[in-house]
């Protein structure tokens, strides 16, 4: 899987103008990049409570389900990316009090990239059970969404029609 393409000036784009630019990537790779899809499913992103996260979850499934209907693999590969972040998210903030997973700010050099860049993990604290309910609530929609037959079809002649894009 080539990794997405951060070079590109995605402020810029609109990818469903241009699906050829779209890398499918690794994990949530650009899910807060790629337009319009951003700004189409990221209002309705959260994961406070098993409630908000129900109704979240439920929301952006409808989107990748009309995503899909419209032949939009980007779109429907986007709104899957926020199910995932909205599983990975939850479980970040069920195992880390305020969901900050390292030690110290990130230095300057290296904001708006992710990982730790050299800076120390917290230890794990005592599961937070209301993030952990947000996260089975996320994870749900999330498989359901990565094993839809749609999906996968679509996925399948995307990769097939932009080589490049998988």
């Amino acid at each position: 899987m080539r990794s997405f393409d951060y070079s590109l000036d995605y402020s810029k784009l609109n990818l469903r103008e241009h699906p050829e630019l779209y890398a499918i990537g690794k994990g949530e790779q650009g899910v807060l990049l790629v337009e319009p899809y951003k700004s189409e499913i990221l209002p309705h992103w959260r994961f406070k409570t098993p409630e908000i996260a129900t109704r979240s979850s439920e929301k952006i499934y409808s989107l990748f389900l009309q995503y899909l209907a419209d032949e939009d693999f980007v779109g429907a590969d986007m709104a899957r990316k926020f199910l995932q972040m909205g599983y990975t998210r939850s479980r970040r903030y069920a195992n880390y009090k305020g969901g900050r997973k390292y030690e110290g700010p990130v230095p300057a050099d290296k904001k708006g990239q992710s990982g730790a860049h050299g800076r120390p993990q917290k230890d794990r604290q005592a599961e937070d059970p209301v993030k952990a309910a947000s996260a089975r609530i996320f994870k749900a929609k999330w498989d359901q969404a990565r094993q839809h037959p749609e999906y996968l079809r679509q996925k399948a002649a995307f990769i097939e029609k932009y080589p490049k894009g998988s």
